[in-house]
């Protein structure tokens, strides 16, 4: 933790009237908790500030919090914080340049430097827990409601697969527990988060089916439009499905593409121990290293990527 950073990115905030928050495109979990967690702070420590989350949404943050619609004009004066964003062009708000100033705060490996404060932290496994110890730091000065417990809960929760993934360690707990001790019910996430529709639960079987592997265990699924409307899911509840081909014994690697707006491919990579960032970052793309995505444009290319996802895996097998 870099206090002197944190106090810098705290003396910003309250010198600023009006603050925009930005997530990044194809929000997730923890780049909508560290948002909303973030406003709610904002709002409850300082009442007579304008803050705005601003950018995409998805059915499954949508209990988190809603975005605002905001004209180009709020942004004039405004400064402006970009929240688990490792490269300008992956935030979803374009107008981030328009504020008075811009900071990042992220913690992903540096893909690209922007802002006029950059703060990454790549041992934090989840955005929601930088601004967890923004918080902790100025505990005194600081308020925050049950509705920022919960989001900053919820980031923290889905970007490190429930506790499943590297870099959590005790610090993690420690931050979790201050949650907890400022009155966190767990069970109100856990609800929202794994709560699904009929139609999903049964395109799960479909998956389930349907998958297919690689020669040296690459375990993948390809979801086009036709697919979604047949079973009547969204893109957003098929591509959460992606973690159920992981469970399988001879597949260290696995991964879900899937058609977008304008029938554009994209995938999500995921693996139990060979670095899919490496491949995605070959690819446009990128992420941790047993987490990452890509965005792939068109289906040739998807079979592109899985070539190198499958000596990925064939020299992961060789190794181990």
């Amino acid at each position: 933790m870099d206090k002197a950073k944190l106090t810098r990115i705290y003396e910003k905030i309250k010198a600023y009237k009006r603050i925009i928050i930005l997530p990044h495109a194809r929000p997730d979990g923890d780049c909508m908790g560290s948002a909303f967690g973030l406003k709610d702070i904002i709002e409850q420590s300082f009442p007579d500030k304008e803050v705005y989350v601003s950018g995409e949404e998805s059915d499954f943050t949508r209990f988190i919090g809603r975005v605002d619609t905001l004209e180009d004009q709020v942004f004039e004066g405004a400064l402006v914080i970009a929240v688990d964003t490792a490269n300008a062009d992956r935030i979803a708000d374009k107008r981030y340049d328009k504020g008075d100033f811009l900071i990042k705060i992220d913690h992903h490996l540096l893909v690209s430097s922007y802002g006029d404060i950059e703060y990454v932290d790549t041992n934090r496994p989840a955005a929601a827990l930088i601004i967890l110890d923004l918080f902790s730091l100025f505990k005194s000065e600081l308020k925050i409601s049950k509705k920022g417990i919960e989001a900053l809960y919820t980031g923290t929760l889905t970007d490190t697969g429930r506790f499943r993934y590297p870099g959590v360690d005790g610090d993690t707990f420690r931050r979790i527990a201050m949650l907890y001790d400022l009155g966190l019910e767990a069970q109100n996430v856990y609800r929202q988060i794994d709560t699904k529709s009929e139609a999903l639960t049964r395109f799960k079987g479909y998956v389930l089916l349907n998958y297919k592997k690689t020669d040296n265990g690459v375990a993948y699924i390809k979801i086009t439009h036709e697919l979604l409307d047949e079973h009547g899911v969204t893109i957003e509840e098929a591509s959460s499905l992606v973690n159920e081909l992981g469970v399988f014994e001879d597949c260290p690697v696995w991964a879900l593409f899937a058609e977008y707006e304008e029938k554009i491919v994209r995938g999500r990579l995921r693996s139990k121990g060979p670095a899919v960032n490496e491949v995605a970052n070959r690819f446009d793309g990128g992420g941790h290293p047993l987490a990452s995505g890509v965005n792939l444009g068109t289906w040739d290319k998807a079979e592109k990527i899985l070539e190198a996802l499958d000596q990925l895996a064939k020299a992961y097998k060789e190794a181990n």
